[in-house]
C-alpha cells in the first residue's frame, strides 16, 4: 500500500490503495468470490478492511504486504480444520499468499457454512 494515502471509505478505494497490480487483482478476485458466495450480504469496510454482513459481520478479508487474510469466526475455521492443514491460520484467519492460487472452492464452502452458522445457529461475529 502507498504510505501517503488517506483512509479508504469504500472497497474500491481500499483495493486501489495497493501499489502492486498483482495484489489489487488478487484482492479483486477475493471480492468477486465474496459477492458471488454471499450475494445478499452488505459490503462495507470494518476496521479498515472489506467486510460482508447480514446485520452482523459474516466474514472479512484484508490485504498485507505479502499475503491477504480471509477471516471467519473461529467456529467456521474449526469446522474446516482438516482442509486448512496446508495454510497458515490464526484464530479465525487464513493466510493467502499472493503468489498462490486462491482456494475458491474451499472459501466458497466456508462462506456457505458461515452463513448457515449465522442464520441457523445464531453465531455472531467474535
Amino acid at each position: 500500500m502507498s504510505a501517503e494515502t488517506s483512509k479508504p471509505t469504500t472497497v474500491d478505494e481500499y483495493i486501489a490503495l495497493f501499489d502492486d497490480e498483482r495484489h489489487r487483482a488478487f484482492l479483486t478476485r477475493l471480492r468477486e468470490l465474496s459477492r458471488a458466495a454471499a450475494p445478499q450480504a452488505e459490503e462495507s469496510l470494518k476496521w479498515g478492511s472489506p467486510a460482508y454482513a447480514f446485520g452482523s459481520i459474516l466474514f472479512v478479508f484484508a490485504g498485507y504486504k505479502r499475503h491477504a487474510n480471509f477471516v471467519f469466526t473461529p467456529s467456521t475455521k474449526e469446522a474446516f480444520a482438516d482442509r486448512l492443514q496446508d495454510f497458515d491460520t490464526g484464530k479465525g484467519s487464513i493466510k493467502l499468499p499472493y503468489d498462490d492460487e486462491i482456494p475458491t472452492e474451499l472459501l466458497t464452502e466456508m462462506i456457505a457454512h458461515r452463513i448457515r452458522e449465522f442464520e441457523v445457529d445464531g453465531v455472531k461475529w467474535m
